[in-house]
This record gives C-alpha cells, structure tokens and sequence, in this order.
C-alpha cells in the first residue's frame, strides 16, 4: 500500500493532537483528513494544523458516523466516559479506530466495545503506549528468549510526581469519578496493569486484592490559616510556605502541563503572566483552588495483589505525591531476575550463577535514550509516536510488531483495575471473572 493512511480526530484534545502530529512528521504515513469535536478552539487548532477544510469539520463522532466514510481511521482522544459513546457508530460506519486509553470506565461499557468490534470485525488499538517504549520492548523479548525461567512474580511501582498528582488527580478533570468516570487506577495505572498482563504472556490472572485511600489531600491536612484560594484568600505566611501553591506550580512553572492548566486561555495568543494569575483567580477555575479544599475524591495511594492461574504473583505500588515520577519494575523468575527504572533507559538481567566463588551474573542493556523520553518519538518513554506508527504500519498490511494489539489484548489488564478498585472499595479479595465461554462470535455477556 503506497498511499497513506486518513484518518480523522474525534475529540482534538492534547493527545490525540499529540498522536496526529505523526502526519506532519510523515505525511507519506499517515495524512489527517478531519476533525470531529463540539468545542470551536479544538476544533480550530486542529484546522490550523492539518489545512482542514469546512466540510471536514463536524461538531460530533454520531454526526461524522452519518456522513458516507470519510477516512481509513479515526484517532479517538475523548473524555474516558465518551470512549464507548463515540467509537460504537464510528465502528459500524466501517472505521478502524485508535482509541485513548482507558477503553471504558467499566467493565459493562468495555463488553459493549468487544460485542461491536466482533460484529463490525473492524480493528481497535487501545492507546498501550507503554507496550511501545523501548524499554519494556526489551524485558518482553528477554522474558520470550527465557532469560529468567518461568515467571514467579512481578513487582511494579509508579510514583506520580507532586505537581502530575496535584494537576492532574487533584484540581484535574481526573481528581473526581463524578467529572472523569473513572479511578485513578484506571486512569493513570491500567498502563502498568496492562504490562503486567502482557509481561505474563498466556497466563490469566485469576484473582485480586487491593487497598488504597485518599490521605494527603483532604481538609484535615491544610496548613493552619489556608484559604480555598491560594491567590485569593490564602495568607501570603501560609501560602508562601505551602508546596501547593498555584503560584508555585503554574505561575513560577508557566509551561509545565500548560496544555491543561491554560486549556481556557487557547483563544488568546501568547497570555501574559498577569493574564494568567487573573485566571488562577477567577472562581471557577479549579486549578487556583487549595489542594486540601478541594473536590477530588479520588486515591492518592493504592497497591494492588493479582494472583495468576499458574500460582505466580504481581504487585503494583501506585505512589501521588512524590518528589520525581518514575516507573520501574522487577520480574523475578526461577533462573533469574529483570529490574530497571523506565526513566533511566536500561535495566539489569541477573542470572543465577551457583559456581565457585559467584552468586550471579549480571548484563546491563543500556538502550541511550534518556534523550528520547520525551523527543523525537514522543513522551512515555518514546512509546507515543511508535504507537502510532504501529498502528498505520498495520492498517498498510505491514508486518505487526511485538506491542501491537487487538481490542481482545486489551481486556484482562482492564479487568485487572476494574476488579481491583472493587477489591479496594469491598475490602475483599475478587476473583475475576471466567473468560473462557465469553470468546464466541457472539460476544461476551457483562462481567460479573
């Protein structure tokens, strides 16, 4: 296939833009040929970027899936809640879809999804960007060539940096399940679920156990004095001495995740700093409100127990709040170990070595890309743009790559949070339900 791939965004928020500037960068790829979202600035950015026309604009995914086929594909990057709404039409108007991650905030929602991939027999690749960054590419083929033996745990942490956490997870559209529908398990770790689903190849996890809360972020924690404003109504000792502070965070830091907190700002070009702390101070924007009096209502601590149908373990520590985000793992198996830090760009194959005078054995793989974490093939360890070149490569009848996926890949690592924040919240262990009479034609029924 010579041409390329169209395709057009529904939902023209930050990532999905982020996916779609593959076009630009290989246009002989992948071409954006349309734009779908009821806001008139996303709408207009992605105009801007990609030369739209009118007639290649719509207001809505229903109101595009009207219209005859337009594209090859649709890069879907809506509201986790509208990931179902809007792929389901798409999907019977003869679509393939790249879709954000989560795929649904629930297990109901994800069998609706899997029921109409089936019947429409169209592809649907979850946004797994991590499944693409190096770094994991290479423990999973380690782990295929059988450098450690047979898996017997794995152990994975994510430590959420302080200012991710208060951005995102607390004044954040994904700091309250009644504005984002879903966990911050879900929404921030079903990466990490999903590795380890995929770390552990055919083996099915059986049951899961979880615990969790919400301890820092709460009234009783504020600094004596605090207002519910930090530039409105916060003594200047306390706010000054405060590691919250939306001074600290967005005016001191301007650019850090300036794609959500100026998000209200798109339509003026270049806003000043002034324009910028009087929209810290208008009352209804969240991220000039003190982290402690605040809405969200979501975790900033979980851990999570899966236990696999060949008696092999996991655990996954998620961790708000820290100093320096990072993501490492360590998979232990009956001849040796794996452990690295994906910031880093390498880890450590140890193999056990009983011989005279040894332990072990010890390889370090160095990938050098602590440059590319956030370079040339995009953020998450330079899995972005990978992702999505994988997914055009595969629409172009091009051999599939070890990441790639199919929506069915998809289902346990989601499974995985779902159950997990049921075990949580019932203080229970929770067995996940039996998938073996739910692969049919047919499709499945709801899990339990």
């Amino acid at each position: 296939m010579n041409s390329p791939i169209t395709a057009i965004i529904v939902g023209a928020g930050h990532r999905a833009l982020t996916y779609a500037s593959y076009a630009r960068e290989h246009p002989e790829e992948l071409k954006i040929v349309g734009v779908a979202d009821p806001a008139e600035v996303p709408r207009r950015k992605a105009v801007d970027l990609f030369g739209l026309k009118p007639e290649q604009c719509f207001d809505s995914a229903r109101e595009l899936a009207e219209h005859p086929k337009l594209a090859d594909a649709i890069i879907n990057g809506t509201m986790d809640h509208q990931h179902v709404p809007t792929t389901l039409p798409l999907l019977a108007a003869g679509y393939d879809i790249l879709l954000e991650k989560p795929l649904a905030p629930d297990a109901d929602e994800m069998w609706k999804l899997v029921e109409a991939t089936r019947k429409h027999r169209r592809r649907v690749m979850v946004c797994h960007v991590l499944r693409y960054a190096p770094f994991y590419v290479g423990i999973r083929k380690k782990l295929e060539e059988g450098a450690v033996g047979k898996i017997i745990n794995i152990q994975t942490t994510e430590h959420v940096s302080y200012h991710h956490m208060a951005v995102s997870f607390v004044r954040g559209k994904h700091g309250s399940t009644k504005r984002c529908h879903t966990s911050m398990l879900l929404s921030k770790c079903c990466h990490d679920l999903d590795l380890i689903a995929w770390m552990k190849g055919d083996t099915v996890p059986k049951t899961v156990g979880s615990f969790g809360s919400r301890m820092q972020f709460r009234p009783e924690m504020a600094p004596e004095g605090a207002g519910n404003r930090c530039l409105v109504d916060c003594p200047a000792e306390v706010e000054s001495n405060c590691l919250y502070s939306a001074r600290k965070h967005y005016i001191d830091h301007p650019d850090r995740w300036s794609f959500y907190v100026w998000h209200d700002l798109q339509s003026i070009e270049n806003p000043t700093l002034e324009q910028k702390v009087e929209e810290l101070m208008r009352e209804d924007n969240p991220y000039g409100r003190c982290v402690y009096h605040h809405d969200n209502d979501v975790v900033d601590h979980q851990s999570v127990a899966i236990d696999f149908a060949d008696g092999a373990t996991a655990t996954h520590n998620m961790v708000g709040g820290s100093s320096k985000g990072s993501r490492s793992i360590h998979i232990i198996g009956t001849t040796g170990e794996i452990r690295g830090c994906l910031e880093e760009s390498k880890f450590l194959v140890r193999k056990i070595d009983p011989s005279p005078g040894k332990e072990y054995t010890e390889e370090e793989v160095d990938l050098n890309l602590s440059g590319d974490m956030h370079g040339a093939f995009g953020g998450h360890g330079g899995g972005d743009m990978r992702l999505v070149a994988d997914f055009v490569h595969t629409l172009r009848g091009e051999p599939r790559s070890i990441s790639c996926t199919d929506l069915e890949d998809s289902i346990y690592g989601h499974l995985l949070c779902y159950t997990a924040d049921r075990a949580m919240d019932e203080r229970r262990v929770v067995d996940l339900p039996d998938l073996s009479q739910k692969a049919d034609e047919t499709g499945p029924s709801p899990a339990d």
